[in-house]
C-alpha cells in the first residue's frame, strides 16, 4: 500500500489537480532525477535552462492571475511544490522564489508598467527574479535591515549587503527591500545596474543544487519608476514570505514522501539474518510512524490550500504548517536514513540529500523558533519578540 492511500489522499483532490501532480512528476522523472546528483555533487545547476523549462510548464507563478500566469488554485500550486521538492528542495525553492516572492511582490504591489514588463517573461522563465532581503546580520528581524535608499534628486541611491538569497546571481532583477524616511520600502534593482553585484556563496552542504548568492549594492542609482507604489513598511516583503511559506508547507511533504518511499522499497529488498528487514517489528514502527506524520502533514497542507483558496487563511496558519510539515518532514528523513543504514549516507539514494537540504528549510522563510512564537501570541496573546 502507498503511504498516502491511508489517508485517502486523493478523494481530496480534483482531477484537474491530480493531472497537475501527474505532470509535475513526470517531467521530474524524466528530466530532473537522473541529473540531481551531478548538480548536488557540482554543486551547481544550469538554473536559466531550468527555468524555461519551469516556465514551459507553467509553474512559475502559477497561482497569479493574468500578465501570462496560470492563474490556478492553491492547492495546485502546492502539489506542484510537493513534487519538485519530492526532487530536490533546491529545485522548489528557485520555483518558490521566483513566483512566490519576486513576481508576487511585483504581481501584487508593483504598478501596470513593472508588472506588464517583468511579470510575462518571469513567468515564461525568460527572465529570473531574486528576493532580496534577509541582510548578514538580519534575519529573524528583518526590521533592523541597514539597507538603504536615499533620495538624490528625483533618483534613489542604494546602499547596503544582502545575504543567502536564491536565484542571486542569475537573476535579470532583484526585488530589494531597504529602509527609508518614509519606512521599509521595495526597488526592482536589474541586473547589470552600476554598483550592483552579486556574488554566488561557496562550500554549502546543503541546498547544493540550488544557487544561493550575497547581494552587495555599492550607490546604486536607480529612478523613482524603480520604486513598487504599492508596499509600504514590513508587512510588504512579510506578506510576500507567507506567500512563499505556503509553498514550503507542501514542499517539505515531498521531500518526506520521497525518503518514504525509497525507505520501504529498500526494506523489502534488503535481507539481514535471512529475512526481508521490513519483517521486522521495529522496522515496520519506524515506517508506519512515518506514514502517519507523512499523512498528518499532507491533510493539513490540503486544509490550508482550500482555506487559501476561499480567501480566509491567515498567516498564524501558514507557520502552523511550515512548523509541523518542516520538522516532521526533517524526522522522517532522519529516520529513513537509519532504514538505509550505511547505503544512506550515499547520494545512491535520495535520503541524505533530502535530510540536509531540510536543515536549510528548517531555517529559511522563518525558523522554527520564529514559527513557534507567532503561535504562541496568537495562543496567549502575548509577544515573545518585539
Amino acid at each position: 500500500m502507498h503511504p498516502t492511500t491511508l489517508f485517502a489522499i486523493d478523494g481530496l483532490l480534483t482531477e484537474e489537480e491530480r493531472e497537475i501532480r501527474s505532470t509535475v512528476r513526470r517531467v521530474c522523472d524524466r528530466d530532473l532525477r537522473p541529473n540531481l546528483t551531478t548538480w548536488f555533487e557540482e554543486g551547481a545547476i544550469p538554473a536559466r535552462e531550468l527555468a524555461r523549462q519551469f516556465g514551459a510548464l507553467g509553474v512559475l507563478g502559477m497561482h497569479l492571475e493574468g500578465y501570462g500566469c496560470a492563474g490556478l488554485g492553491a492547492v495546485s500550486y502546492g502539489l506542484a511544490c510537493l513534487e519538485l521538492e519530492a526532487a530536490d528542495s533546491g529545485l522548489r525553492s528557485l520555483v518558490s522564489v521566483q513566483g512566490s516572492l519576486a513576481m508576487y511582490a511585483i504581481w501584487r504591489y508593483g504598478s501596470e508598467e513593472q508588472k506588464n514588463e517583468w511579470l510575462p517573461p518571469m513567468a515564461a522563465g525568460e527572465r529570473i527574479g531574486c528576493f532580496g532581503l534577509t541582510e548578514p546580520d538580519f534575519g529573524s528581524d528583518p526590521a533592523g535591515m541597514r539597507t538603504s535608499a536615499k533620495r538624490d534628486g528625483s533618483d534613489w541611491v542604494l546602499n547596503g549587503t544582502k545575504m543567502w538569497i536564491t536565484n542571486g546571481s542569475v537573476s535579470d532583477v532583484a526585488v530589494v527591500w531597504a529602509q527609508t524616511e518614509e519606512g521599509i520600502r521595495g526597488f526592482l534593482v536589474p541586473a547589470g545596474a552600476p554598483g550592483f553585484t552579486a556574488r554566488d556563496l561557496k562550500h554549502k552542504v546543503s541546498l547544493r543544487a540550488s544557487v544561493t548568492s550575497e547581494l552587495v549594492l555599492d550607490g546604486v542609482r536607480l529612478p523613482q519608476e524603480a520604486m513598487l507604489p504599492g508596499a509600504r513598511g514590513l508587512s510588504g516583503p512579510l506578506r510576500c514570505l507567507n506567500e512563499a511559506r505556503f509553498g514550503i508547507v507542501f514542499g517539505a511533504m515531498g521531500a518526506a514522501l520521497d525518503c518514504l518511499e525509497t525507505a520501504i522499497a529498500y526494506a523489502g529488498e534488503r535481507e539481514v539474518f535471512a529475512r526481508p528487514l521490513a519483517s521486522f517489528q521495529l522496522t515496520q514502527e519506524k515506517l508506519a510512524d512515518m506514514a502517519l506524520e507523512l499523512g498528518k502533514g499532507l491533510l493539513l497542507a490540503v486544509h490550508l490550500g482550500r482555506l487559501k483558496e476561499a480567501g480566509t487563511i491567515t498567516p498564524e496558519q501558514v507557520s502552523a504548517g511550515k512548523l509541523n510539515n518542516v520538522r516532521e518532514a526533517l524526522e522522517i528523513a532522519r529516520t529513513c536514513r537509519t532504514i538505509l543504514g550505511a547505503s544512506g549516507i550515499t547520494l545512491e539514494y535520495p535520503v541524505i540529500r533530502h535530510a540536509v537540504n531540510l536543515e536549510s528549510v528548517l531555517t529559511y522563510e522563518g525558523t522554527s523558533e520564529i514559527h513557534a512564537l507567532v503561535l504562541g501570541k496568537a495562543l496567549t496573546g502575548h509577544a515573545a519578540f518585539a
